[in-house]
């Protein structure tokens, strides 16, 4: 029997390439976004292996809509939570810092949630996350962005906990990319910019080996080793720039 996987947030960037290869390598995909039009396309491509819902992950009947494309499947081996999004903004605008909240910690905990859940009830499976590199520090530029990073960080931890301390076999992955070339960052410059399809080459070889947490590429887990070792005093006074 084919594995199954789910991927919310699949309609462009990382999320989109991640199901592609899953698709070649004979997996049966549900794949869900926003834009109803975008999945049908995608569908077309393998129709016999390709179950679609749209959801938006801020809304309520989201997390039903999530266990609909479970049952249109038959079932899940892997749940990837592709969907994020973020902004710098430095005048602090509300209307962007809690927009960022609603969809990367609302949002976020609702498809996690469910996933677990239906993982506890069917004997397990693997919950894959893309968080990012942002949560490691707090970024001036981006506040919002990089707290709610810390968040699922942390999140996935206690999950991670809680699943041992009710004895589940349930396997857990928080993926953390560097800078990645798409929709999000359009027309940012940004160093060390990676490709969305090179990026989702690593997150599915960081899944098969079942890694805990993974940071992508090594360039980053080099930086990422160095930020933790710059004391709070110093970082104030850096100019850091997401």
């Amino acid at each position: 029997m084919a594995k199954r996987v789910i991927i919310v947030g699949a309609t462009s960037g990382i999320g989109y390439e991640v199901a592609k290869e899953y698709v070649r390598m004979g997996w049966q995909v549900g794949v869900s976004g926003r834009r109803q039009e975008v999945l049908e396309q995608f569908q077309a491509t393998a129709p016999d292996q390709i179950k679609i819902q749209s959801l938006d992950v801020t809304h309520e009947d989201a997390a039903d809509k999530l266990l609909a494309l479970i049952g249109q499947l038959g079932g899940m081996d892997l749940f990837l939570l592709s969907s994020g999004i973020g902004s710098q903004n430095p005048n602090l605008k509300p209307e962007v810092e809690i927009n960022t909240a609603r969809t990367n910690v609302e949002g976020f905990m609702r498809m996690v949630t469910t996933a677990f859940n239906y993982f506890k009830e069917n004997g397990g499976g693997h919950l894959a996350v893309i968080s990012s590199i942002a949560g490691t520090k707090g970024l001036g530029s981006a506040p919002a962005y990089s707290a709610t990073k810390r968040f699922q960080n942390t999140y996935i931890d206690a999950l991670a906990q809680l699943s041992r301390m009710q004895q589940l076999h349930i396997t857990f992955t928080d993926i953390r990319p560097g800078f990645v070339e798409t929709p999000l960052l359009k027309d940012r410059n940004y160093p060390m910019l990676m490709q969305a399809n090179c990026v989702a080459a690593h997150i599915i070889s960081a899944i098969a080996r079942k890694k805990r947490v993974i940071v992508i590429d090594y360039r980053y887990a080099i930086m990422v080793f160095f930020w933790k070792l710059i004391p709070s005093c110093l970082w104030e006074r850096m100019s850091v720039k997401n």
